[in-house]
């Protein structure tokens, strides 16, 4: 849970009162499984806790749904170009259907990020769609999220048009009949450079922590097996011998369990937060083709600019009676570009904003997870070498006799 302070003065003040500390906190909890077979989904419980103004009150429960989420990220996308919308989990089908236990945990937390990262952003924290999403009644939520808006409602005509109309573009490009306009900038080819080896890096080195989760689990069955063996092995012992077979058996079983909890501690804190920032990059990548598309219209309308200048010199000097709409098309022409400069730079300045306070909370939320990996290891190998370390006495015992 996030607490978003957005005043330094401390108070006494009832919590509604102006002067007093401004916190939105935001807690995804208590999921619950609705519907059964192929309708069958996940409810969770969104409570919220806040002291700004705009809200309804000091606390709000509401319940909400996956495809709630995606409705609240996909808004945030079309309204906030230029700014790193925080990533959602993908969705799995194969894991819906069986709706494990653990699956059910990952997502609960990887939504509580989601929600709380936004809530925490100073530019996306003042969202309406933000406050329709934490106080909506299910109905209303419903209604706002079954609404067609931009690309993330199309239908799928409308996405087989898009693709093929990246096609003609490409081939174009391919063929020689469009050369590609891109923006030239050494500062953002270094930005570019960066986001895709780290997308690389991260990938790689989230593939080692789920190999990892993946070995402490198959060791951790491999000694439970073994134990089992070495407990009926003692059995058919009467003497000494059994007693400490009984007792290495035994010893299997804790620490099978153990691997098995540090495999779920690594899976929650370390793998899934590496995969969550490799989820972030892609995010940032979808922001940057975002700029990159605000950068050919711009340029694009500047050079339709000129032509219509050619076409406006002409029928000035013809004294054409097309004259008036020609100069009407010109100033619409004109704001359009204007338009879209701005909107340009707006996402320009946005990204260079984003991409620091990126890089800040990435250092901290990787070394926290680092820092995870490595407790856990020594948690794990001190509990492992006790476990032994006490056995070994009657071992020995066992085998000088």
């Amino acid at each position: 849970m996030i607490t978003q302070q957005r005043s330094l003065s401390g108070s006494s003040q009832s919590p509604r009162s102006p002067s007093a500390q401004l916190f939105l906190s935001v807690s995804v909890t208590d999921p619950a499984k609705m519907g059964t077979g192929v309708q069958a989904y996940i409810s969770y419980k969104v409570i919220t806790k806040t002291n700004l103004p705009e809200y309804q009150g000091p606390e709000k429960i509401v319940i909400r749904r996956y495809s709630d989420f995606v409705w609240l990220r996909d808004r945030l996308f079309e309204r906030y170009r230029g700014i790193f919308i925080p990533p959602l989990p993908e969705k799995n089908t194969v894991e819906k259907f069986r709706f494990s236990a653990e699956f059910i945990e990952m997502r609960r937390q990887a939504l509580d990020i989601f929600v709380n990262r936004i809530a925490s952003h100073h530019e996306l924290q003042q969202s309406e769609d933000l406050r329709t999403f934490l106080q909506a009644d299910e109905q209303t939520m419903e209604r706002a999220r079954s609404q067609e808006t931009g690309i993330f409602k199309q239908k799928p005509m409308d996405f087989m048009q898009i693709f093929k109309d990246v096609q003609s573009k490409v081939s174009d490009v391919v063929l020689g009949k469009e050369k590609p306009v891109e923006e030239v900038n050494p500062e953002y080819e270094k930005l570019k450079n960066y986001i895709f080896e780290l997308e690389d890096h991260l990938a790689e080195a989230q593939k080692h922590a789920y190999r990892l989760v993946k070995r402490h689990r198959e060791l951790g069955q491999s000694l439970s097996d073994f134990g089992k063996a070495v407990n009926l092995l003692g059995a058919c012992e009467g003497n000494a011998l059994g007693k400490v077979f009984s007792e290495l058996g035994a010893k299997s079983e804790i620490l099978s369990i153990k691997l098995q909890k540090e495999a779920h501690h690594l899976l929650m804190n370390f793998e899934e937060p590496l995969k969550d920032y490799v989820r972030a990059v892609q995010s940032i990548k979808a922001t940057i083709a975002e700029r990159a598309n605000a950068f050919r219209q711009q340029c694009e309308l500047a050079e339709t600019i000129k032509l219509k200048e050619i076409d406006l010199d002409r029928h000035r000097a013809t004294q054409s009676e097309k004259l008036p709409e020609a100069e009407r098309d010109y100033e619409v022409l004109k704001a359009d570009s204007e338009e879209a400069t701005r909107r340009f730079e707006t996402i320009v300045k946005l990204m260079n904003e984003e991409i620091v306070r990126f890089q800040e909370q990435k250092t901290i939320d990787i070394g926290i997870a680092f820092h995870e990996f490595a407790k856990g290891q020594a948690r794990l190998a001190n509990g492992i070498a006790e476990a032994w370390r006490s056995l070994l006495p009657k071992l020995d015992a066992c085998s000088s006799s």
